[in-house]
């Protein structure tokens, strides 16, 4: 694969993941947060493990380790935890809210990095936390006040998605991404089905009614794109596919706008064009700093 190739599939990646906003929208309609949540999970669990295990056959892989499993599992449950907030409040945010209120992750990352592995922040965090702040705050209409109870949800699962990030990177040295997010996605949806039993009503009716949309972000959103991340990142350095994944957040506005009928007003665009910006500052100042 050229880098050219790789950018693409970066890009195409990033339009699933925008689009995908929608099809977890309109589920909702049909069954509960964490029945969607499980189904995602098993779907995207099921059709990784052929990969999975001819990463774990390739010659010179060793076998799995308690260190393997034990970030395995905690990626799964920090995801868990991030896609259930984000899809509960996907039920009354908009998808275009959802999708630049869900991108504030890669403002919050640095942070939670610098806290847990002492890696301090590129300077351009800074100018990013504060065009994201007075961008969050416009997207509300200038009142935070504005924001629905799904929209904090999001807010909140941004943390939880950052935090995913961190402990993702821990998982790299084990040299299994294939296998870890396989085993990530089998454990959301176990402890998606143990929740969901105690927590909602899920029938038959409605679990044949949301199948396009549990197959499309299980199958495309989850597996496909998570193994064109895992490959594409080999040919692109990771600060210009955070860049072009980041894209992920226009896709949602696009398609909200043009299949939903979402409108935003100025100073709701103003908010969430300060939101890209601070993705980019953020992004660009830290390739800099990488090549200086």
């Amino acid at each position: 694969m050229s880098r050219l190739h790789a950018d693409i599939a970066l890009l195409f990646a990033a339009a699933i993941w925008g689009v995908a906003f929608i099809f977890q929208k309109s589920a909702m309609a049909d069954i509960g947060p964490l029945a969607f949540i499980a189904c995602r999970g098993a779907v995207a669990a099921l059709a990784l493990a052929p990969l999975a295990l001819r990463e774990g056959a390739r010659p010179g892989a060793k076998p799995a380790s308690s260190g393997f499993w034990s970030i395995a599992i905690a990626g799964g449950t920090v995801f868990f935890i991030a896609a259930w907030l984000q899809q509960a409040g996907i039920r009354t945010a908009t998808v275009t809210n959802t999708g630049f209120l869900t991108a504030l992750y890669v403002v919050i990352t640095p942070f939670i990095a610098w806290t847990w592995n002492r890696i301090r922040p590129s300077p351009a965090v800074w100018p990013a936390v504060i065009l994201s702040a007075v961008g969050t705050w416009l997207l509300g209409g200038g009142a935070l006040a504005a924001f629905s109870d799904g929209d904090k949800l999001v807010a909140l699962s941004a943390f939880f998605w950052a935090l995913h990030v961190v402990v993702t990177g821990r998982a790299s040295p084990f040299r299994r991404p294939i296998a870890y997010t396989a085993v990530q996605f089998a454990v959301v949806s176990a402890f998606a089905v143990v929740f969901s039993f105690g927590l909602e009503s899920t029938s038959l009716d409605g679990l044949i009614a949301a199948a396009p949309e549990i197959a499309y972000v299980g199958l495309l959103s989850s597996a496909l794109t998570f193994t064109l991340l895992t490959v594409a990142l080999q040919y692109t350095p990771p600060a210009e596919a955070a860049v072009i994944v980041s894209l992920e957040t226009v896709f949602a506005a696009a398609a909200a706008y043009w299949l939903l009928g979402e409108r935003l007003d100025l100073v709701g665009w103003s908010g969430a064009a300060l939101i890209m910006c601070a993705v980019l500052v953020l992004q660009v100042g830290t390739a800099r700093l990488a090549r200086k």
